[in-house]
C-alpha cells in the first residue's frame, strides 16, 4: 500500500503527535508499504524509509512551539506523482486543507486523525472568544474526511457532542522495553531527589506550557515538605515554573532524550499529570510501563486509561488539595501502592505499538477496497460518472 501523510507538526519539535508519527513511520517501513509525508519546514529530508517534503511555515502567536505550514495553490502536489492508495491527515489544521484538495485529485480515500486539544487551549491562553470558530473549523475539516480517528473514548464522545462525524478510536501505544521498572537505579534515584534516595518522589514528564497546569502540583509539596518532585522537560513556562516551585524539593532537569528519559521514569515513585486537556497522553502510559501508579486530572482522555484505585486515580482537575491528598494516602501504604504499580505495569505492557498500527494499517485497508468496490460499482452504472464525483466531492 502506498500512504501519503500530510502532518501539521513534526520533528524538531517533540511531543505526543510527533513520538506517534515516528512509531509510524517506522511500522509501515517494517510492514514494507511506501509512504511519503509533507511536513512544516526544518523536518528531516527523511525518517525511516519515507521522504519528507518540508515546506514553509510560521509560527502560532499564542502557541510559538506549534508551526503551521503557509497554504498555498498546489502545496503538496508531489502525492499525485507518488500515485497513493491512500492520504493520512495527521493533526489537521492548515496543511490539512491541501491534503484534502490534493487526495481529491488523487481520487483517493482519506483518513484524518485528531491529536490536539486546541479549543481546550483556547481557553487556558484567554482566547475563549475564538473557541467556537476553532470548532467550527476543525469540524468543517474533520467532516469532509472518509474516516475520523480518535485517540480514546472520552475525544470520541467529545467529538460526536460536536457533530464530527464517521469516527473510530486509533489509541497509542509503549514500548515496554524501553520504558521498564528494571530500569531504576541508585545514579538517577540521587539526581532526581537532589541527593535525598530516601525521600518520596513524584515524577512530572511533559512541556512546561500553560495548558499542562504544572503549577497544579505545587500545593502537595506545601503540604508534604518532605516529598520531592522531578518535573521533566521543557518548554516556555520553565522560569515561571521554577519561580513557583522556588523553596521547595524540586528538581528541573529540562528535556531528557535516549535512555536518560526511562532512567528517570523508572527512579519515581508515583506519577503526577495535572493537565486537564490531553487527548491521550504518551507520558502516562511510559510511567506505566516503568512501573508507577498515574495521579492524572480527570478531565481529559486519560480517563480512559487510569483506573480509579486500580493503576492510579483521577482527580478533580485543579484540585491541588485533593492531589495532595491522594498523594500522601498512597505514600502512606506502600503494599497498596505497589499493588497499583503492578497494575498499571501489567495494563501498559498490553498496550504495542505494533497491535495499535496494524490496527490502523487495517482502517487503511477497509477504506481503500471499500473505494475501490465503490468506484467499479460506479462505472458499471449508467450514471457512473455523476456517481464518482459526487463521491470526490465529499473531499473537496
Amino acid at each position: 500500500m502506498r500512504v501519503a501523510i500530510f502532518a501539521e507538526t513534526f520533528l524538531p519539535k517533540w511531543d505526543g503527535v510527533a513520538n506517534t508519527t515516528c512509531h509510524l513511520l517506522d511500522h509501515l517501513a517494517a510492514r514494507g508499504h511506501e509512504s511519503m509525508m509533507i511536513a512544516p519546514e526544518g523536518a528531516p529530508a527523511s525518517y525511516a524509509s519515507t521522504p519528507i517534503l518540508g515546506r514553509p511555515c510560521f509560527a502560532l502567536p499564542m502557541y510559538p512551539a506549534l508551526r503551521l505550514v503557509t497554504p498555498r495553490p498546489g502545496l503538496g502536489s508531489e502525492i499525485l506523482d507518488f500515485k497513493p492508495d491512500i492520504v493520512h491527515l495527521i493533526n489537521p489544521a492548515l496543511l490539512g486543507i491541501s491534503g484534502l484538495h490534493r487526495a481529491r485529485e488523487a481520487g483517493v480515500p482519506v483518513v484524518a486523525s485528531y491529536h490536539t486539544d486546541l479549543p481546550g487551549y483556547l481557553e487556558k491562553y484567554n482566547l475563549t472568544a475564538f473557541r467556537d470558530f476553532v470548532w467550527n473549523y476543525f469540524r468543517w475539516l474533520h467532516n469532509q474526511a472518509d474516516l475520523n480517528l480518535c485517540p480514546t473514548r472520552f475525544i470520541r464522545c467529545q467529538l460526536a457532542e460536536r457533530g464530527f462525524e464517521r469516527l473510530e478510536i486509533w489509541g497509542r501505544g509503549v514500548d515496554s522495553h524501553i520504558f521498564s521498572p528494571g530500569r531504576r537505579s541508585r545514579l538517577w534515584r540521587e539526581r532526581l531527589t537532589a541527593g535525598h534516595p530516601e525521600a518520596p518522589l513524584l515524577v512530572y514528564v511533559g512541556r512546561l506550557a500553560i495548558e499542562k497546569r504544572v503549577e497544579v502540583i505545587r500545593p502537595v509539596l506545601d503540604e508534604l515538605p518532605h516529598v520531592r518532585l522531578a518535573i521533566i522537560g521543557d518548554g516556555p513556562e520553565r522560569a515561571r515554573l521554577e519561580e513557583v516551585f522556588a523553596g521547595t524539593n524540586t528538581v528541573f532537569t529540562g528535556y531528557l532524550t535516549g535512555d536518560d528519559l526511562p532512567d528517570a521514569y523508572a527512579a519515581g515513585d508515583i506519577f503526577v499529570f495535572p493537565g486537564e486537556n490531553e487527548t491521550f497522553g504518551n507520558v502516562v502510559l511510559e510511567a506505566m510501563a516503568s512501573g508507577l501508579p498515574a495521579l492524572v486530572a480527570s478531565h481529559s482522555g486519560l480517563k480512559d486509561h487510569t483506573r480509579n484505585g486500580w493503576n492510579g486515580f483521577q482527580f478533580e482537575p485543579g484540585n491541588g488539595a485533593q492531589l495532595a491528598t491522594l498523594v500522601r494516602w498512597l505514600l502512606s501504604d506502600p503494599d497498596y501502592r505497589a499493588r497499583l504499580a503492578a497494575n498499571a505495569l501489567d495494563y501498559a505492557r498490553g498496550l504495542t505499538w505494533e497491535q495499535n498500527l496494524d490496527g490502523l494499517i487495517g482502517h487503511y485497508e477497509r477504506l481503500v477496497a471499500a473505494h475501490r468496490r465503490d468506484g467499479a460499482a460506479a462505472a458499471r452504472t449508467p450514471e457512473g460518472g455523476h456517481v464518482a464525483v459526487a463521491a470526490a466531492s465529499r473531499l473537496a
